[in-house]
Formats: structure tokens, C-alpha cells, sequence
């Protein structure tokens, strides 16, 4: 029996060891570290990959989200309505860009409730800012992101952190809103060697001011216009992503898609539900979310016995956070909806391996652990 981890950067490592070498020296015999050419060039390649204008690689996911909403000009107290059920970073983007966090339940994927989401905004008219997430991979209802755009006139920056090669209905996440915002933390599906993240915008003027926001405010050298910040994507991450990752990753995402396949069809435990998909999504399965229906520890310390180890994501709501209970955010956020279904989710979640370098073999052992579960 072989151990099974949620990520195999080992095996990854052997796959694109010499692109990264390649990637390595060609930085270092260029002089420049910070924002030159490989910067350049991989923000055109991911936006040509995305299907959006224009990219910004900047310094990690967060800044991606933040620098998103004071590209479209956030003012200090505006209220940002968000999902409770992220990473803390899309929450803390808000805070850090002067935005009032306003939570709205999910559906039973995980997601925003969209429906949920209109009859905040029709009964709250302060609201134009919208931080939907992507979460898991699975795509939201782009359609109807779309629709309600249109009929509220928001400013939507889309959370693609866990979502890069996903679609709605043929779309790809973060194509609706103003600004998508996505992450390169190592277990993103396009991950690189260390932090990094992109936004990306169909809009001239917000790249400019997202670009000026990167790099110290500066609109020329040394000429500070922008209250800005130190988030720039090194050249070297820039390359690595560039040559090495990018290119991989339709092979990657497809490889996951397969083992995804397999778990819905095989998984056949009484207590073991997939959180379903959205309307039209194609998911990228940057997770693959169970409901465990009853004793989520015993699960996991069954699976664990087996030589499966997964993860919980996540196990406690963002506005049960410590800094929302007795921190300085404690009055600084807003609960328009309840949360139960996104509280159910925390209670019952947990996250099987997905990865591209998962053998048949061990999908196969995964699948075993679950359905032979005895509590």
C-alpha cells in the first residue's frame, strides 16, 4: 500500500525539471530580474490562453483581488458582497482595499447562491460590488452572473483562483466581470515555485491603473499618481509559469477531468455524496468536494489507515474567523442572508486527491478506501 498526498510536487519536479532549468538560466543570463521580458511575455500568453485582454501578473492571489478592486475604484466603507466559504485571502482583499465584506450564502455546490445573491442586491441598492468565487474549480452560472451585471450595474471581480481552464455554459470564469483574479500558489492548478497571481480584464484603463497599482503607484519612473503596492511577478516566476507550467496545463486539467470521471462513476458509498456542479459548468477540479454525510473524522482516519491523506476545505466559515469574533474587523462586515448551507458544507466537506500525477492504479485505491469505509 503506497501513500496517496493531495499533491506529488516530486513527481511534478521530474516532469519539468529541465523546462525549469532552461527557464532558470535564461532569467539569470538576462539581467533583469523584475519586470522585463518574461513578464511580458507570459502575461500575453495567459491572457491569449484566457481568452481576456489584457493580464497583470502581481505578487500572489490577494493582491490579485485587491488590486482588481481599486482598479475599478473602490471607495473606503463601500459594501463588497462575497461568499463566507473561501480562502480567508478573498475577504482579506477586501478589507485591504478599503471594501465592507457583506456575506450571501451558497447553493448545495458550494458556490454563491446567485438567486440568493439577487435578493440581497435588490433589497440593498448600496451594493455594486460583487466578489463571486469560482470555488473548488467549478464554474459559476455565468449566464446569470451575466444578468445580474447587467441589471444592477455592478463591478465584479471574479475570485479565479481555484478556476484557470474552467467554463460556464462554453465561457471561461472570469469573462463576465470587470476583472478576474487569479492565484499561483504551488497547488493551483497552475501553480509556480513560490507565490505569484494575475489579474485580467477586458479593460484598457484598468490595466493601466492595475499595473501602476503593482508597482508603487508609479505611472512613469519615479512618478507616483496611485496609492500603490510592492506586488510584482518575479521574471523568474514569470518563466517558469511561462515555459514550463503553462504549456502543461491542458494535459494536466484533462488528466484531472479523468480521474474526476472515475470518482463520480465509482464512488458508490451510501454515505458519500459529490457536491454537485453548477448548471453548465466544466469544471477544472482544482478539488474534488465530497459530503461526508456522518463521522467526517472517522472517514478521514479510515482513509488515512488506507494510505490516503485529504483535506478540508474549508472547515470554518469566514465570519466565524477570530477577527470577525473579537478582532478589529468585529463590526466591519455585514451577514445579509443565513449561512446554512454554507455552515452544512464546512460541517461535511472533504477533499479527495486530484492531481495529474495520480496513477490508475491509485485512483483505483482511493475509490476502494471510500466505498469500503466502516465506521
Amino acid at each position: 500500500m503506497q501513500s496517496i498526498l493531495p499533491n506529488n510536487f516530486g513527481l511534478q519536479w521530474d516532469a519539468i525539471r529541465e523546462s525549469v532549468i532552461d527557464a532558470t538560466e535564461r532569467v539569470g543570463r538576462s539581467g533583469r530580474l523584475i519586470l522585463g521580458t518574461e513578464v511580458e511575455s507570459f502575461e500575453r500568453e495567459l491572457s491569449n490562453y484566457w481568452g481576456i485582454s489584457f493580464a497583470v501578473g502581481c505578487a500572489n492571489g490577494l493582491d490579485a483581488i485587491e488590486i482588481g478592486l481599486r482598479s475599478l475604484e473602490i471607495k473606503p466603507g463601500q459594501k463588497v458582497l462575497t461568499t463566507p466559504l473561501s480562502a480567508f485571502a478573498t475577504t482579506l482583499a477586501i478589507f485591504r482595499s478599503g471594501g465592507v465584506p457583506v456575506f450571501c450564502d451558497t447553493d448545495l455546490s458550494g458556490l454563491i447562491d446567485l438567486e440568493l445573491v439577487e435578493d440581497v442586491l435588490e433589497s440593498d441598492p448600496e451594493i455594486k460590488f460583487l466578489v463571486p468565487v469560482h470555488l473548488f474549480g467549478h464554474a459559476l452560472d455565468l449566464r446569470e452572473l451575466d444578468r445580474l451585471n447587467k441589471q444592477f450595474e455592478l463591478k465584479i471581480v471574479e475570485d479565479c483562483a481555484q478556476s484557470i481552464g474552467s467554463r460556464s455554459f462554453g465561457k471561461p470564469t472570469g469573462s463576465i466581470g470587470h476583472v478576474a483574479a487569479t492565484s499561483f500558489y504551488p497547488t493551483k492548478n497552475l501553480g509556480c515555485y513560490g507565490d505569484g497571481g494575475a489579474l485580467l480584464t477586458n479593460g484598457e484603463l484598468i490595466s493601466e491603473r492595475a499595473r501602476s497599482i503593482r508597482d508603487y503607484g508609479q505611472t512613469e519612473k519615479y512618478l507616483h499618481s496611485l496609492m500603490g503596492l510592492n506586488s510584482r511577478l518575479d521574471e523568474l516566476q514569470a518563466a517558469i509559469l511561462r515555459t514550463a507550467l503553462l504549456p502543461r496545463l491542458d494535459l494536466w486539467t484533462q488528466k484531472r477531468r479523468s480521474i474526476a470521471n472515475r470518482y463520480l462513476k465509482e464512488l458508490s458509498h451510501p454515505e458519500i455524496v459529490a457536491l454537485p456542479l453548477p448548471e453548465g459548468s466544466d469544471s477544472c477540479w482544482h478539488l474534488f468536494p465530497i459530503r461526508v454525510l456522518s463521522d467526517r473524522n472517522s472517514f478521514q482516519v479510515w482513509l488515512s489507515k488506507k494510505g490516503v491523506y485529504t483535506g478540508i476545505h474549508y472547515p470554518t466559515l469566514i465570519n466565524e474567523q477570530p477577527i470577525f469574533k473579537n478582532g478589529i474587523a468585529s463590526n466591519q462586515y455585514e451577514i445579509k442572508t443565513s449561512l446554512v448551507q454554507a455552515k452544512l458544507i464546512t460541517q461535511q466537506e472533504v477533499s479527495l486527491p486530484i492531481h495529474p500525477f495520480l496513477t490508475d492504479s491509485e485512483v483505483s485505491q482511493v475509490i476502494e478506501a471510500c466505498n469500503s469505509w466502516r465506521r
